[in-house]
């Protein structure tokens, strides 16, 4: 099977994206959601597991932006470890594209004008985090069956 690549500048794309998703959360989660307000009505606990979970995602977004911003060649080069990390990458993107579509439409977003369009930019980056890294995945892991 013929290997194809995928371009550095589209890795870059996908890593300021990410960076930004990481970057712009605490403001989503503030602004549009209301969210520390929502949680306060949970026991302490599930408080602290919640404020964990939210900055778990936004360590995680973070980290893939700056991994693929630093090692964008390290990314694409065919080994075990590029196969593995570009899977993960991933895998990661598509269940969060996977939840944005199957679970989120049915729940109230403020109905202002800039939060259509931020929903909607959202959603383009998640899918293109996700393409981009499906392809590089499929790529490291044809060039490295044919080895």
């Amino acid at each position: 099977m013929k290997n194809f690549d995928v371009p550095n500048w589209l890795i870059i794309v996908g890593a300021l994206g990410q960076m930004f998703t990481a970057i712009i959360y605490p403001y989503i989660r503030h602004v549009v959601f209301d969210w520390y307000n929502d949680i306060k009505k949970l026991k302490p606990l599930n408080q602290e597991i919640a404020k964990t979970y939210g900055r778990y995602i936004q360590g995680l977004n973070f980290s893939f932006g700056l991994i693929s911003m630093l090692l964008t060649n390290e990314l694409k080069n065919q080994t075990g470890l590029a196969v593995a990390i570009t899977g993960l990458i991933a895998a990661y993107w598509t269940g969060k594209v996977v939840t944005q579509f199957a679970y989120y439409p049915m729940y109230q977003i403020p109905r202002k004008l800039i939060f259509r369009f931020g929903g909607i930019g959202m959603n383009l980056l998640f899918v293109t985090f996700a393409v981009v890294f499906i392809l590089l995945f499929f790529s490291n892991l044809i060039g490295y069956l044919n080895r």
